[in-house]
Order: C-alpha cells, then sequence, then structure tokens
C-alpha cells in the first residue's frame, strides 16, 4: 500500500485526535503528524502530577499510547481503525518540566498487527530531557461495530 491508498491520514487522525476526551482533558495537543510519526505535546499543569509533583505515570502512558495509536493510523486503509493491544512503558526520569512531548513511531507495519515505539521528554531550561519510552503493540480492526476509524 502506498501512502496515497491511505487517503488524508493527517486530517482523519486530526478529527479521530478531536474525539478523544482523554487528551482534551489532560490539555494534550497534536503538534506533528507525518507519515509512520506522529507527535503530542502537552503544558504542565499541576493537575496531571503525583504525591511528588510531577508527572503522573498514567499521563505519561495515555499520552505515548495516543501518540503510537495515531501513528499508526497513518499507515493503515482509511476504513479500518486501531485498538491498543499491549504496551510496556519504561519510566527514566522524573517528569519535570514546562511542556512535554511525546513522539509515537511505526517500528513494524503489519496487515493485522502493528508494533510502535514511543519516546516522552520533558522540555524546560536546556536540553529536551527523555523521561519515558514505550513499546506498543496494535491491531488493524475493520467492520467492527461502534468501532470506526
Amino acid at each position: 500500500m502506498t501512502e496515497n491508498d491511505r487517503g488524508d491520514f493527517r486530517e482523519r487522525i486530526r478529527r479521530n485526535f478531536a474525539r478523544q476526551a482523554a487528551l482534551h482533558t489532560i490539555g494534550a495537543e497534536l503538534t506533528r503528524v507525518e507519515h509512520a510519526m506522529v507527535e503530542i505535546e502537552l503544558t504542565f499543569d499541576v493537575k496531571l502530577t503525583q504525591q511528588h509533583g510531577i508527572l503522573h505515570a498514567g499521563v505519561i502512558s495515555a499520552a505515548l499510547d495516543s501518540a503510537c495509536g495515531f501513528a499508526a493510523y497513518s499507515v493503515i486503509d482509511p476504513d479500518a481503525s486501531i485498538l491498543t493491544i499491549e504496551f510496556k512503558v519504561n519510566l527514566m526520569s522524573p517528569g519535570r518540566g514546562d511542556r512535554f512531548l511525546f513522539r509515537g513511531e511505526i517500528t513494524k507495519p503489519g496487515s493485522n498487527i502493528i508494533v510502535a515505539d514511543g519516546r516522552g521528554y520533558a522540555i524546560g531550561d536546556g536540553p529536551a530531557k527523555l523521561i519515558a519510552s514505550m513499546t506498543s503493540t496494535m491491531m488493524i480492526v475493520r467492520g467492527r461495530e461502534g468501532i470506526t476509524g
């Protein structure tokens, strides 16, 4: 399948992002959409922290999962959708920063299963700092009631 066969994946990803209430709740923004790669950014908000004042692991995981999932949308047929079936997150450094960048990239596209890798970065004074990584497995869904892409 060529990039043209996927239709306007950028518009489809933007539409699906707009339907994600959880991402709106945490204040996430879709900032970059490319073939096989998506970036989501988030401004620090104390409401998203855990008891030590750092970004909560659940927020990090949600943003990375979404970045990987949306990257998968860029490599599938326009009539298909994506569901995450497994992920592993490594939290490497405390989530401290003014902003956070979450990038999802396709590692292995497939006809039924897609593997993506995600990286989360804290942005503040100085260079961006890697705070988390994710390996994600997603299944392509076709013709299932209630799941549209």
